[in-house]
């Protein structure tokens, strides 16, 4: 009987030594730039005790130069990156070993922007305008086949480099539209500064539709028991700001006071609905599309596979 006891109470010493060392599982999440709304379902599965109860010890990390995100992540720096699915392809292409593994935004967010009492109704209307862009070799070849959808040229305009000043540009007059502008972000932006734009959306002018922001990891990692665990408390904290924006809300402010603005309130409630609700979820039909765009415009050599550059967890 003694013995039994003995037993009994080792398999439990046992068990609960196992749920503290899965509880201490820690995992660094580099972020792609300072924490704002498009994060809120990490920061709500944080806030939310979500990681906890998945076992996990998360940290959310805001890079000090967004530019090295890819390469830290590639050089195991951090165990999750959030980036770009464009840029995964040119990353994949210059060798780095990294892989999709999850969506945090799934649709693009990325526009064309005009003021809207201004002259341009269409985008035919931008001929012999000047547009403003921040990245050269991207922006530049989403504006291209856009412009292409209504039958203009990139000749047909002239692009000037603004750097970020994407609003200020359009709002003092530098520019007639600008490439490059959230539409969670700017138009909010500009509205507040009394200068409502109008967006032109990318994949209703000739973009196959992407993943604005999605979850890389090394390829060395993709096996790695904490990957799943980490995006069953993202799905269901996006499940959570479906069904409770406003408490949402509440925990988003608590956790980043900073944030409790104007701005970042209204980008808060127009980005819900941009979230992925299935962060698992690869569609390899849009990858595909969207590897073969690359390639067509000459931003990539040849289109991946997509199984090198995604995968689906379990």
């Amino acid at each position: 009987m003694i013995r039994l006891f003995i037993a009994t109470m080792l398999g439990l010493s046992s068990l609960f030594a196992s749920t503290s060392a899965q509880a201490a599982d820690k995992l660094t999440v580099l972020l792609e730039w300072f924490v704002n709304p498009d994060h809120a379902p990490m920061v709500i599965a944080q806030e939310k005790g979500l990681f906890a109860k998945a076992g996990l010890d998360v940290t959310l990390m805001p890079p000090a130069d967004p530019s090295v995100v890819p390469r830290l992540v590639a050089a195991k720096q951090a165990d999750i990156g959030i980036h770009y699915q464009p840029n995964l392809y040119r990353d994949h292409e210059a060798g780095l070993p990294l892989v999709r593994f999850g969506t945090l935004v799934e649709t693009p967010l990325n526009t064309v922007t005009v003021l809207a009492d201004g002259p341009i109704k269409s985008l035919k209307d931008l001929k012999g305008r000047k547009v403003g862009y921040s990245v050269s070799g991207f922006e530049d070849v989403l504006l291209q086949r856009m412009l292409a959808s209504e039958g203009l040229s990139k000749g047909d305009v002239e692009l000037i480099n603004v750097n970020f000043s994407l609003s200020p540009s359009l709002i003092s007059g530098a520019v007639d539209a600008t490439i490059g502008g959230y539409r969670n972000f700017e138009l909010t932006q500009m509205k507040l500064e009394g200068h409502p734009g109008r967006a032109f959306f990318l994949e209703e002018h000739g973009i196959p539709v992407y993943d604005e922001l999605v979850f890389v990891t090394h390829r060395d990692l993709v096996n790695d028991a904490r990957l799943p665990r980490f995006l069953s408390a993202v799905e269901e904290a996006s499940i959570f700001l479906t069904n409770h924006p406003q408490e949402a809300w509440a925990l988003f402010t608590k956790a980043y006071p900073n944030l409790d603005d104007e701005l970042n309130r209204t980008a808060f409630f127009d980005t819900l609905p941009r979230f992925a609700k299935r962060p698992f979820a690869l569609d390899t039909g849009r990858y595909a599309r969207f590897g073969a765009f690359m390639q067509e415009e000459g931003l990539i050599a040849k289109a991946p596979d997509v199984t090198d550059i995604a995968v689906e967890l379990k």
